[in-house]
């Protein structure tokens, strides 16, 4: 029986940690892609095969050096339900790829969730690392640990002149995926954030929703990531987005400073108007309620706010989740209902 443990607690341990920039950068991943020589990419190969590589990867689990990061749970995702699935990828330790399309997929979870080891997803193994606040060198020195230590007993399908090779082009070459997890209400509301994320597209790097490619940036949150994984070493990677995303903290820093000086009033109101919404409302959708805790988060950071703490508005982050929130309450709501119960669930919370 597939372990559920994850799917029952809202904030990962790891999101409870203080962080480098933490009012600014909400977390930091790194995740490698990587499939095995001589063996068919998972979109090609047949049920057996991909049985035969969960086996031969899990094997590699048994490395005495893997204990060193804490004891990883297997989960099976043939063995979960479509509401478990989605809770998964809403706390960020599976992709929606895993949860949709991989056939004999599992995912392997360090007990504080900031390590999982995909297999059987677009590529056969996809080591993700997960740090609260800006350490991005971190999770990639780690990551790479534990490449290194799969690289001692499997080949990984690898060429010359292009690096290691994936199913995506786009992961062509290091396999490298680095990326920060930003929350920018203040270059939001002065109107800088076109303008910066312009710039950063011109460096190499791309600016994502909350759940990577394709998704919106709700709630001001916005993840910088590298675009080029190919003529660019790893250290060069993590070099680029590291400058890039202390330059846009400081813009942030600027730019909340520059609210405060010059529209404290009309600050002090924004928040709280957001914050008499979300302790009151009946209903709230997502979007909306993204948006309030976005303002609240912005006015406990500004000080205009002592008695939140951060945890409780990242727990609400994932528990208002479309997934979380049928988990939460035991039943399949539709779009309506779920808006009623997001809005019960906040005022508990904030209540609290």
């Amino acid at each position: 029986m597939t372990n559920l443990k994850f799917t029952e607690q809202p904030l990962s341990e790891w999101m409870s940690r203080e962080g480098h920039e933490s009012n600014i950068v909400i977390s930091s991943r790194v995740r490698i892609a990587r499939n095995l020589s001589d063996h068919p990419f998972p979109m090609l190969a047949t049920n057996q095969q991909l049985e035969n590589i969960l086996n031969q990867l899990q094997d590699v689990l048994q490395d005495s050096r893997v204990e060193t990061y804490g004891k990883l749970y297997p989960v099976h995702l043939d063995e979960l339900d479509e509401l478990d699935k989605r809770v998964l990828v809403e706390k960020h330790l599976i992709s929606p790829n895993l949860a949709n399309d991989a056939k004999h997929g599992a995912v392997f979870i360090s007990e504080d969730e900031s390590l999982s080891i995909m297999v059987n997803e677009e590529d056969h193994l996809r080591i993700q690392c997960l740090y609260p606040g800006f350490q991005i060198q971190e999770a990639w020195d780690r990551a790479s640990e534990i490449d290194d230590i799969f690289e001692d007993h499997v080949n990984f399908a690898f060429d010359d002149h292009r690096g290691f090779l994936t199913s995506c082009p786009t992961n062509v070459g290091t396999g490298l995926r680095a990326s920060v997890m930003m929350h920018l209400p203040a270059l939001v509301l002065t109107g800088q954030i076109n303008r910066i994320l312009s710039a950063v597209s011109q460096v190499g790097l791309t600016v994502r929703g909350i759940y990577g490619e394709g998704s919106e940036a709700m709630g001001n949150l916005f993840q910088i990531s590298n675009q080029i994984t190919l003529g660019q070493n790893e250290d060069e990677i993590i070099e680029n987005l590291y400058g890039v995303v202390l330059q846009i903290i400081e813009h942030e820093k600027a730019a909340r400073e520059s609210l405060l000086n010059e529209s404290r009033l009309r600050m002090t109101d924004r928040v709280m108007r957001s914050y008499g919404i979300l302790s009151h409302a009946a209903i709230i959708e997502s979007k909306e309620a993204a948006q309030r805790l976005s303002d609240v988060r912005l006015g406990v950071d500004l000080g205009l706010i002592d008695h939140l703490s951060p945890k409780v508005l990242n727990e609400l982050n994932v528990m208002t989740q479309p997934g979380f929130l049928q988990k939460i309450y035991h039943e399949n709501m539709a779009p309506s209902e779920r808006d009623m119960y997001r809005a019960k669930l906040i005022r508990e919370k904030m209540s609290n």
